[in-house]
């Protein structure tokens, strides 16, 4: 980085922003000693260097705390505000880097040496330009806080430095990354900075706008669900439906939330719901989807008995139910060892056999009782349809389901003991 002769300059140090040359900004000044400072320009008509300071937070910051590299400005307006604050009017001009600051107690006061920039090949320099400008304009067309203009503007400019460094002063970058562009005195160099930040930034801005479409698609499809469900509304209104089914379906989806169902039967718990609120409450199939959510919501998903596994327990109650049978009640017995030995649910099936009132029935309500669950009698006598069994078809008027459903919601537990 080459320099010229060194000059004193009075030093105002920014907070949030960093200038460039060749831009023309209003900064608002509060603190005292920056104050100074520029009433020390005003009256004999100097430059002052601007500087970023490291801590933007920093009210009174330390030389140490002021970057070396600002830029030579020169003060175009100054307008004292009644809150005692200072707006002015600065125009950017070259680069300085600070070489030591000097001992003055009304402001910073800094010798600094105006630097040269390394303006390399011109063929090298007009090809980046060209990159700088046909990115810049992607940009622009996904940050919608730049102005159109501000492309127009770039697109007349034909020195390379001063492109590079109006290109640099648009983008959204943090104070550190703005100071390392100022920093760069090769134009090439900063070129090729200026376009790897770019590239990052419209990464990250095409990422954005995807997020924002797809938000806006969601957004639309709730507007249009809510505008068509309020014109359902209207139209139920007009042909003088009540809000029962209303009540109706809010009852039923608290009840779906309250039920322990599984993730399967949730998932088509509240599909049904979905359709039901589309349906006229008066029509037949509102009524069978209805039934349906209320049988489905009426077994008793995950409500078990404790199964008694006691052997010597179990004995004492077949002993004191049943008076004989000896052999029966050892195969029970048997069983039930068989059973818990191999902790196994499934197994084969007893069948008790014998003419009417010899104790059958008494027999299986005994085993409920000695295992602990719930007992259900099944009676399939002149039972001819299976769907009797498994259940009929929801389309059929009157469907209900089948025995077994049926039989576990009487029992009201998932593991009773059917006879």
């Amino acid at each position: 980085m080459e320099s010229t002769s060194g000059e004193i300059f009075p030093v105002l140090p920014l907070r949030d922003i960093v200038v460039f040359p060749h831009m023309i900004v209003p900064l608002f000044v509060g603190r005292d000693k920056s104050v100074r400072a520029l009433e020390d320009v005003m009256k004999d008509d100097k430059q002052i260097l601007l500087v970023a300071q490291k801590n933007a937070a920093d009210d009174d910051p330390s030389p140490d705390e002021i970057y070396d590299v600002g830029t030579v400005s020169t003060v175009l307006q100054l307008l004292k505000l009644p809150d005692g604050t200072v707006k002015v009017l600065v125009e950017g001009g070259p680069r300085a880097k600070i070489d030591r600051f000097l001992d003055n107690e009304e402001f910073f006061e800094a010798f600094a040496e105006v630097t040269l920039e390394d303006e390399g090949d011109d063929s090298e320099l007009e090809a980046l330009s060209r990159s700088v400008v046909s990115q810049f304009e992607q940009y622009i067309k996904l940050n919608k806080k730049i102005p159109p203009e501000a492309l127009v503007s770039v697109n007349q400019i034909e020195d390379y430095s001063k492109l590079a460094d109006t290109v640099a002063s648009h983008l959204a970058l943090k104070i550190s990354e703005k100071q390392e562009l100022l920093e760069i005195a090769s134009i090439s160099a900063r070129m090729e900075r200026i376009i790897s930040f770019m590239e990052g930034e419209i990464g990250v801005l095409q990422v954005e706008k995807k997020i924002r479409s797809r938000v806006k698609r969601q957004m639309e499809k709730t507007q249009r669900e809510y505008y068509l469900n309020e014109q359902l509304k209207a139209i139920q209104k007009e042909l003088g439906e009540t809000d029962e089914g209303k009540d109706e379906n809010a009852e039923l989806e608290e009840k779906i939330e309250k039920t322990k169902l599984t993730k399967e039967a949730k998932e088509k718990a509240q599909g049904e719901l979905k359709k039901l609120r589309n349906m006229s409450p008066m029509s037949a199939e509102a009524t069978v989807v209805r039934n349906y959510l209320d049988w489905m919501l009426g077994i008793p998903w995950k409500k078990r008995s404790r199964v008694n596994k006691d052997i010597k327990k179990a004995q004492d109650i077949l002993n004191a139910d049943h008076y004989g049978l000896e052999k029966v009640k050892e195969r029970i017995l048997e069983y039930l060892a068989v059973q818990q030995r191999t902790k196994k649910l499934k197994g084969p099936i007893l069948c008790l056999v014998g003419p009417p009132g010899v104790g059958k029935t008494s027999l299986g309500k005994s085993i409920g009782n000695a295992t602990g669950r719930n007992f259900v009698r099944m009676s399939l006598g002149g039972v001819r349809d299976e769907s009797e069994i498994r259940g009929h078809r929801r389309t059929y008027i009157g469907s209900m389901p089948g025995k077994i459903i049926q039989g576990m919601k009487k029992a009201k537990s998932s593991n009773p003991l059917f006879l």
